[in-house]
């Protein structure tokens, strides 16, 4: 069984890397059931798991590289990546592998202060933040860390629109400025007799990567507030504040996306880029998407944008370096129980923020961690369209904000809310149903949390 070739999305939430398609056909039990025996003897070494969210080539060529680099220079550690298939909610097969009690020393990890408070991760040494810019990492209320980024904490650029740049420029086309100019832009596309825009949503979180940009105005109105979901949860907001982008969400569906986007991959859209099907495609995997197409096709000339809000406000979630919403790695309690697996994830961590281990995920097609010898790694802008996604960063009308639940039960919320989403997307329910159900689950989760 390969174990080192997957990726899922996450989210990488997330993230600011790519998510595309890995086959899943077996639950989170059956590949813990693979390969050697975490802790065992392999060769007078220890034998560990690194469990991560499958996805796109690139990040699972990173995984790949970095585990096998690793294992080739340790003489006390055998590592071995261990994917979670990608048609599965990451969130919801984490909670399975909780319940089989079979727990990784390495966890690609989402929902962090649930497993924390329920304890099941365990701290990290300072010898391992000791290695990360500050920025990128905080101590719980306890005063330990449970949690270290996996790549970059650039928000959620990677949620962003890819483009065949030589389209536009055959016809004239420019990148949008407001969202005025993005809708007049779909509108040009399907002037000429072309497809505007692919998307996907064969599984549910892909419908996160056109609705997160056509949200972020309305959540980062609440930024300072405590962010969109507590308001609602403290009775100062509604789900029905959401309904604009509901509404604009729906009209990009109906006029200007691919058919077929309820049974696309997430991975797939890299092709039908690629083969002229679509002008330009939603995605979450910020760089890494870029190198993926470039993979395909060296010479499609692919460039990215975010969709803008009205005024022209290039609205991004900030990375939460604590909480539940923050994702990363985190070594297990069960690790720590073991000794020899928690040393072992530690030292592994120890090599993963190197220069040299940041130089090869670059190298791959990844923006590597925050470290604080961030100036000793090489950046890849070999990449074609990489100097848009680093140029976002600087952009002047770029505008952070901040969206963290508090709530330990809102993944299983915005599991609920993705499928409603593309139940309302796709004709099955109204806008305003929508909304009713939404608020509805919202309420009923938030007090069971």
């Amino acid at each position: 069984m390969s174990t080192g070739t997957e990726r899922s999305g996450v989210n990488l939430s997330r993230r600011t890397v790519v998510k595309a398609g890995a086959a899943a056909a077996v639950a989170a039990p059956a590949l813990a059931a693979c390969g050697p025996s975490a802790g065992g003897d392999g060769g007078g070494k220890t034998l560990i798991r690194f469990l991560y969210a499958t996805g796109d080539a690139t990040w699972n060529e990173v995984v790949a590289a970095v585990t096998e680099a690793f294992n080739a220079q340790s003489d006390n550690v055998v590592v071995e990546p261990e994917p979670l298939p990608a048609g599965t909610d990451y969130a919801t097969a984490l909670k399975t592998v909780d319940a089989t009690g079979n727990w990784p020393a390495l966890v690609d990890m989402r929902d962090t202060v649930t497993y924390m408070e329920a304890g099941k991760i365990a701290p990290i040494p300072e010898s391992v933040t000791a290695l990360l810019s500050d920025e990128v990492y905080a101590p719980s209320e306890d005063g330990s860390v449970y949690i270290v980024p996996s790549t970059a904490l650039n928000g959620e650029i990677g949620f962003n629109i890819v483009y065949d740049k030589d389209y536009f420029e055959a016809n004239g086309l420019t990148v949008p400025t407001t969202y005025a100019e993005f809708i007049a832009l779909l509108d040009a596309i399907k002037a000429n007799g072309d497809v505007p825009l692919a998307m996907a949503a064969a599984e549910i979180w892909p419908s996160d990567q056109i609705w997160k940009p056509l949200a972020a105005p309305t959540f980062a109105q609440f930024s300072e507030g405590g962010g969109f979901w507590n308001t609602v949860e403290a009775g100062e907001a509604t789900i029905a504040d959401l309904r604009e982008p509901m509404e604009r969400l729906k009209t990009i569906t109906d006029n200007y996306a691919l058919d077929g986007w309820q049974s696309t991959q997430d991975a797939q859209t890299s092709t039908l880029l690629v083969n002229g099907q679509a002008v330009m495609a939603t995605s979450s995997a910020g760089l890494g998407r870029l190198n993926d197409i470039a993979k395909v096709d060296p010479d499609y000339n692919a460039g990215l944008f975010v969709i803008p809000a009205d005024d022209g406000t290039i609205n991004v979630l900030k990375n939460s370096v604590n909480g539940d919403t923050a994702s990363g790695i985190a070594i297990s309690k069960q690790a720590e129980e073991d000794g020899a697996q928690y040393e072992a994830a530690v030292e592994f961590l120890e090599y993963y923020y190197s220069v040299e281990a940041c130089n090869l995920m670059e190298a791959t097609g990844v923006v590597s961690p925050n470290i604080k010898n961030a100036a000793e790694v090489k950046r890849n802008d070999s990449i074609p369209g990489a100097a848009d996604y680093f140029g976002l960063l600087e952009n002047p009308k770029l505008a952070w904000y901040e969206n963290e639940p508090t709530n330990p039960n809102h993944s299983t919320f915005q599991t609920f809310f993705r499928q409603s989403r593309i139940e309302m997307m796709d004709d099955q329910i109204t806008i305003d149903e929508l909304i009713e159900k939404s608020q509805s689950e919202f309420e009923k989760n938030m007090a069971e949390g």
